[in-house]
């Protein structure tokens, strides 16, 4: 810090700041040190390492007078009544002001040259008449005698004449001056300052040399009284004046601010004291959400075991995990079909041991509203989408930068009607392909370019004809034909089939058969988009987890009943399947062989 504002003492900056650390209430500050001296001030500040100086400084600017927050006050006296003024009025106030300060001071100092050159005039009159006037004081028995004297009679001057002639004469006249004294066709008659000041005329003011300077005084009078008469009459000499003083003034003291004013300022918020940092985000199938830095997770050798990211219930598992900043965005949708905005950094952090905190509980949620689709933001940009699909069959798709401005209540995302609700929302590029699954083993397979962008507050279009009592499972979206579909029925039965299998029905139809629907299979309650190495859970109505791996799963046609997914108690359905997207306990194997062979690693 080379310089600080005017107003802020740097002993007392110093020590508040001193206490602030001591206290903790500042932290990643090591050392403070006050390295002033006669060539300006100068304190120096210094991190701990890896603190990020922005959040620091932040946190001065915060709690000490390192930034300093003031109100003005544009009260002023117009026309001896305070008024409210803004900026444009205030200037029009102070040139006004200026103007009659200018004119105030024009006229006071034209009246002191008057008083002046009268004077002078008077001594110009005298030294053009010097042998009679001394002849009259020398015969003259008193002052008195010799004043009276003085101005009892017309003298006659050329020098007087000739400088009064090209100045006006009643320019030079002083206020209050009878018109009988000065200048006349029969001479000049002298007031009575004029008489007294001749008396006072010391003797070495008749040198030559002085007489040259009375009458170039007087001549400089004349000059400086019609100049300052012309400033009188003509208002834009006055403009000409203020621009140059001001000018003088800049010049004189514009130097360099050391203090910054800066417009359009806003308070600092509790992000601008947040490190940005890259964090891991983990969302369980219960609900329950928690981040922890990523820091925390060791770079290891290909086959190690790996870090467990959250521990979990018996009954739950990790079915979310993303990496975001901790200034970074998390949209929430819900079953009604709003969104909710949530920052990184407003996760709660948590052991790698912790569940972490009901997501629930983090929004004004209305009974019986969940959330059932979370999406990382890190810039809301025009060539990005936000693509929904209710349960009805209704898609729609919104420019993610329509969902630029959080509010803390929520806001609709899509409106929906009184039997329906939003299954699913994922981030696309505008170009992607989108499959509908319906509980009766219909799928619709269609391009995101057939919906058009529309705003938040649109109902969407058609995107499945349903039938009777059937409703939309899943939205997935995918990035080729390659891809595989994972589809699975009630009855615990389910297959893979590879989306190029399914025909391009076109969007607003029933779509093609995703799996035989029969009385073995019963209903579909679930389809995911999955790949070899995924593993996935089903869940059953018993409350009973079942892992399994996809590759187990056998690819199967579009038409075909498909195999047994899990084999279900007497009474029992299946109630829906999630992919796992971390686990640690797979890894174990990988781990023990790595440590039998030090040797083993990552060839690359």
């Amino acid at each position: 810090i080379d310089e600080l504002p005017y107003q802020v003492n740097k002993r007392t900056l110093l020590e508040k700041v001193g206490e602030l650390v001591n206290e903790k209430k500042i932290d990643g500050i090591s050392d403070l040190r006050d390295e002033s001296d006669k060539s300006g001030m100068r304190v120096v500040i210094e991190l701990k390492r890896n603190e990020v100086p922005e959040v620091v400084l932040n946190c001065l600017y915060k709690q000490t007078q390192l930034q300093d927050t003031f109100g003005m006050n544009m009260v002023a006296l117009v026309d001896g009544q305070p008024r409210l003024l803004n900026l444009k009025q205030m200037l029009d106030c102070f040139l006004s002001h200026r103007r009659e300060v200018i004119t105030r001071r024009t006229v006071f100092e034209l009246r002191k040259a008057r008083e002046r050159a009268h004077i002078q005039e008077g001594l110009a009159v005298a030294l053009d008449n010097v042998d009679e006037i001394i002849a009259l004081i020398k015969a003259s028995p008193t002052p008195a005698d010799a004043r009276r004297g003085l101005m009892g009679r017309l003298w006659l001057s050329t020098t007087v004449g000739e400088m009064l002639q090209r100045a006006t004469l009643d320019a030079t006249r002083p206020e209050g001056l009878g018109l009988e004294y000065g200048l006349s066709k029969n001479g000049y008659l002298l007031s009575e300052a004029q008489a007294q000041a001749i008396l006072e005329l010391r003797l070495q003011r008749l040198t030559g040399l002085e007489r040259e300077k009375i009458v170039a005084d007087y001549g400089e009078l004349l000059a400086r009284i019609a100049d300052l008469m012309d400033i009188l009459a003509r208002p834009e000499r006055i403009s000409e004046i203020i621009v140059e003083e001001l000018t003088g003034i800049r010049a004189q003291f514009g130097d360099k601010r050391r203090s910054e004013i800066v417009l359009n300022t806003q308070d600092l918020g509790i992000e601008d004291f947040i490190t940005p940092q890259d964090m891991v985000v983990t969302l369980s199938h219960t609900g329950y959400i928690k981040s922890q830095p990523l820091t925390d997770y060791r770079s290891q050798r290909r086959g190690g075991r790996g870090k467990q990211a959250a521990s979990v219930k018996e009954d739950d598992f990790v079915d979310h995990l993303f990496i975001a900043n901790t200034h970074d965005f998390i949209l929430c949708f819900s079953n009604r079909g709003r969104v909710y905005w949530l920052k990184v950094y407003e996760v709660p952090q948590g052991a790698r041991t912790g569940r972490g905190k009901p997501i629930v509980n983090m929004f004004p949620l209305e009974e019986g509203e969940k959330i059932n689709a979370i999406l990382p933001i890190k810039e809301f940009t025009e060539d990005r989408f936000i693509f929904m699909c209710t349960s009805q069959g209704t898609v729609k798709k919104t420019p993610l930068s329509d969902f630029s401005n959080p509010r803390k209540a929520g806001i609709i995302a899509v409106a929906l009607d009184d039997d329906d609700f939003l299954i699913g929302a994922e981030i696309t590029g505008g170009t992607h392909d989108i499959v509908l699954v319906s509980d009766a083993g219909k799928a619709v397979w269609f391009d995101e370019e057939d919906v058009r962008p529309m705003g938040r507050t649109a109902r969407g279009v058609r995107g499945m004809r349903l039938g009777e009592g059937q409703q939309v499972l899943s939205l997935l979206v995918a990035e080729n034909h390659q891809e595989t579909v994972l589809v699975a029925t009630e009855n615990g039965f389910g297959k893979r089939t590879v989306l190029a299998d399914f025909r391009h029905s076109g969007r607003g139809t029933q779509g093609v058969i995703a799996i035989a629907a029969s009385e073995r299979n019963g209903k579909v309650v679930a389809a995911r988009l999955v790949h070899d190495d995924d593993e996935i859970m089903l869940i059953t109505t018993g409350g009973v987890l079942i892992r399994t791996r996809v590759s187990e799963i056998r690819e199967l046609g579009r038409a075909t009943q498909g195999v047994t997914l899990i084999a279900l108690d007497a009474g029992e359905k299946l109630a829906g399947l999630e992919k796992v997207v971390e686990t640690e306990d797979d890894q174990e194997a990988g781990q023990e062989a790595s440590d039998e062979d030090p040797t083993a690693q990552d060839p690359t």
